[in-house]
């Protein structure tokens, strides 16, 4: 990637490979990353990466529950057909369902702290590589209007005569001009704890529509402005694009970083099902 040889090492020489086939149910799936936390700082987990479908979820941040229409909000994700919940981390409502791809990355590490914010950069960068090399026009920085607005979102832009890729992730994100007519892909958010780490990034592959419509009215509910147009996905931008395809290129990004390995889920499973509770 452009950038990594500007950041210091973000990730292991080696990585796990976890494919889990089967949901576990939407809030196990969103709870179980946070167990992988926990079994890593334990030392009951090597560096891996898991990847999943979920299914159709709005994770609301903590703020969200505050604001007086929250309810209003939950029971408008239960009449579109998704699961509301309240994740750990902070941000606005993130919509996510089975056209989505999630991966969760989780390491030990003795200094977690430390590169936080280049990890951040360091993932957008890698996402942004692997969506590039399957024909989306993808580059970094947050999108005016957009949905739980981040630095580093990774968004697409429409090909077309006045539109060209925005800058990789190593240069700053907020002096780049994101054009109006970004959608975004890919929304990440990262846990810290005293000796690991857990970067998970939701890619919108497919089915934007589903997502646009109830984010529409949680966002209405919650009396919190943005611009729909923003909410997108992959294949809107390269027609026939699919999950699979997808996490091909991530996993062809990451293996020029790493070496990795397969790994069970059952196995990688057993080190988070004997945890005691998930730190907070």
């Amino acid at each position: 990637m452009d950038s990594s040889s500007q950041l210091p090492p973000t990730i292991a020489d080696r990585l796990s490979v976890i494919q889990q086939e089967s949901t576990l149910g939407a809030a196990a799936d969103l709870e179980h990353g946070i167990r992988l936390l926990q079994a890593a700082r334990n030392g009951q987990l090597s560096p891996s990466l898991r990847f999943y479908l979920p299914q159709p979820t709005v994770a609301f941040g903590q703020r969200d529950t505050r604001l007086p229409g929250f309810e209003t909000a939950r029971q408008a994700c239960l009449d579109h057909g998704f699961t509301p919940l309240v994740r750990r981390a902070g941000g606005r409502a993130a919509a996510y369902h089975q056209g989505c791809l999630v991966v969760d990355h989780v390491e030990p590490s003795g200094d977690s702290i430390a590169g936080t914010k280049q990890r951040f950069a360091f993932f957008s960068d890698l996402l942004t590589e692997a969506l590039r090399s399957t024909g989306v026009n993808a580059g970094v920085g947050e999108i005016p209007g957009e949905y739980c607005p981040g630095e580093y979102t990774v968004h697409g832009i429409p090909n077309g005569p006045n539109e060209s890729l925005v800058a990789d992730a190593g240069e700053n994100p907020q002096e780049l001009d994101v054009p109006p007519t970004a959608v975004k892909l890919v929304g990440t958010a990262q846990r810290v704890v005293s000796g690991a780490w857990l970067f998970s990034s939701s890619v919108v592959v497919e089915g934007s529509a589903s997502i646009r419509a109830v984010l529409i009215d949680v966002y209405a509910a919650l009396d919190l402005e943005w611009n729909p147009a923003t909410a997108g996905a992959a294949e809107d931008l390269v027609p026939g694009l699919t999950v699979d395809k997808v996490q091909t290129a991530i996993l062809t990004s990451y293996s020029t970083q790493a070496t990795l390995q397969p790994g069970s889920f059952e196995h990688f499973a057993s080190h988070t099902t004997t945890a005691a509770n998930p730190p907070r």
